[in-house]
């Protein structure tokens, strides 16, 4: 008998009553990096959802990007994720926690006036939207290589942190073009030392800050997020599928809870590169609808589904899915910042 989106399944220490996960959202409401109240009660109202997997927060002060994202560095951050965390899990839920560092992504008004830090000295295009209105990327600091172990530690620091909150487990995001991915990128990435140039190099602030958060709370309560091929921030690698290969095949090596992969469709066939070197339990991301879902889980390509505007938008989405009942339109006018408006009013099915 072949599984379903709603069988359950084995992730890491978890037992998750669905494969259905609600995939981590930017949504720039936590004012002073401290998740609070509201944002406890978005994630709680969403606990029907296998597991949740939240908006990324920063591991270290130098990892500051966007405007009301949250942290996880200091005390004050992590009574906020508690709250979030027994929220979620008085409603029977299960989350791990997103560690995103921006690196280039930044600017120094985000960051006391200090330049962002990147693998190299190349900013991003584009403008971000800040406190005091639109303004270009920064310029970003090459991270001199002594400095490189300790940032990659703050993810094993992070991890602790997450775990004394209460939450179940973290994510590494190394996808869309933030400070791993600047990391792995050759066009981001123009060091000639031990963090840049072959693939193997690229790929090593990725691999100790995955290692570093394993050391912590254990490789069954941490997953990893790539976006192989993926262009997001300015991020290019022409030679994409041997990268990720190669990435996927280390991971694999580490007994993670999972590897959480976003499919852009970058002209390659991701999630089948990925199976050939990642045998352990793999989320797929991307553009995901029931059927589609479905016959991915069906076939073996994925083992979890993650749902990222629906969730937004639709609070039960597991009970719309199962019953096949029509889902809310999100607003996006309210997707980033804002107040309860378009973050905790969506209505869920009538009882």
């Amino acid at each position: 008998m072949s599984n379903t989106l709603f069988s359950p399944v084995r992730l890491g220490a978890l037992n998750l009553p669905s494969r259905l996960v609600m995939a981590p959202m930017t949504r720039n409401r936590s004012p002073g990096q401290v998740p609070n109240a509201m944002n406890a009660e978005y994630y709680a109202q969403r606990a029907g959802a296998g597991l949740i997997v939240t908006e990324g927060a920063t591991p270290d002060p130098s990892g500051r990007g966007y405007i009301d994202i949250s942290g996880l560095y200091n005390d004050a951050q992590a009574e906020g994720w508690r709250g979030v965390a027994e929220a979620v899990h008085e409603k029977g839920g299960r989350i791990f926690i997103q560690l995103m560092h921006t690196g280039r992504i930044s600017h120094p008004d985000f960051l006391d006036g200090n330049q962002p830090v990147s693998s190299s000295s190349i900013a991003a295009p584009g403008e971000m939207y800040t406190h005091t209105g639109m303004k270009p990327h920064g310029t970003p600091r090459a991270l001199v290589a002594d400095e490189i172990p300790a940032l990659a530690a703050t993810y094993g620091r992070a991890a602790n942190l997450a775990r004394k909150a209460g939450l179940d487990g973290v994510e590494v995001h190394g996808a869309n073009g933030y400070l791993p991915g600047q990391f792995l990128a050759p066009n981001v990435n123009t060091r000639e030392d031990a963090w840049g140039g072959s693939i193997e190099k690229r790929s090593r602030f990725l691999l100790e800050a995955v290692d570093s958060a394993v050391a912590a709370i254990g490789g069954s309560r941490v997953g990893v997020r790539l976006s192989p091929g993926g262009t997001f921030n300015d991020i290019h690698d022409p030679d994409a599928p041997a990268t990720y290969a190669h990435v996927a095949a280390e991971l694999a090596k580490r007994n993670l809870a999972y590897l959480h992969v976003y499919n852009t469709n970058p002209g390659f066939d991701v999630p089948a590169l990925i199976r050939a070197h990642y045998k352990g339990t793999l989320i797929l991301n991307g553009g995901y609808d029931r059927a589609r879902a479905e016959a991915d889980i069906a076939s073996g390509l994925a083992d979890l589904i993650a749902f990222g505007v629906p969730f937004l938008a639709n609070p039960d989405l597991p009970v719309r899915l199962r019953e096949g009942a029509p889902l809310n339109t999100p607003d996006q006018a309210t997707f980033y910042g804002g107040s309860a408006k378009g973050y905790t009013d969506y209505p869920a099915l009538a009882a």
